[in-house]
């Protein structure tokens, strides 16, 4: 009986992650973007989170041991992105954003918040099952998402050619609003 109970509930979650994702963002009404997303800005020099700033440079290691910092990638358009495996959303955007890199001058930096995962192979065991071939620097102790202010899974920013951040999406993205986003950066 409880199994019955749990899995019910599981798979109630899993709807309406699906339900979330696939209906209301083809609606466009359910991506929710931060404060700054719709405010008039001015591009600044200054290093900060908000729309028009320049993003926190950071250095991370992937799984193989290498490292990625967002100042290698100056010059391109990135969009970087905080996730974990046990989180529906993230899980459901992620096709979407090999595509979305496979699609476009795009490098997708897809930061795993490790210290949220149970297991961390959890990690490895995802790249292979969803066949990524995407860069997954992994926040072991958090401190590039408390940098980034991260409050909900998953949350993405859109950093221009020139490092500034111009979107600030928190929740699941679809690949054609990606796209629109991207086609706004310089």
């Amino acid at each position: 009986m409880k199994k019955v109970v749990l899995i019910l509930i599981v798979v109630g979650m899993l709807g309406w992650a699906v339900y979330e994702f696939v209906i209301s963002t083809d609606e466009g009404d359910n991506i929710k973007t931060s404060e700054y997303e719709n405010a008039n800005f001015t591009e600044s020099n200054e290093v900060g989170i908000r729309k028009g700033q320049l993003a926190p440079d950071f250095e991370l290691k992937t799984l193989d041991g290498e490292t990625v910092k967002l100042s290698d990638y100056k010059g391109q358009r990135v969009m970087l992105n905080f996730w974990a495996t046990w989180c529906p959303p993230c899980r459901a955007e992620m096709p979407d954003m090999q595509k979305f890199q496979e699609n476009k001058d795009v490098q997708v930096l897809a930061v795993n918040l490790l210290e949220t995962e149970s297991n961390p192979d959890n990690v490895q065991e995802f790249i292979d099952e969803m066949k990524l071939t995407l860069t997954i620097p992994l926040d072991e102790q958090s401190a590039i998402s408390n940098e980034y202010q991260i409050a909900a899974y998953p949350t993405s920013f859109m950093i221009d050619s020139n490092g500034r951040i111009q979107t600030i999406v928190m929740g699941a993205m679809n690949y054609d609003f990606m796209v629109q986003e991207f086609e706004m950066m310089q």
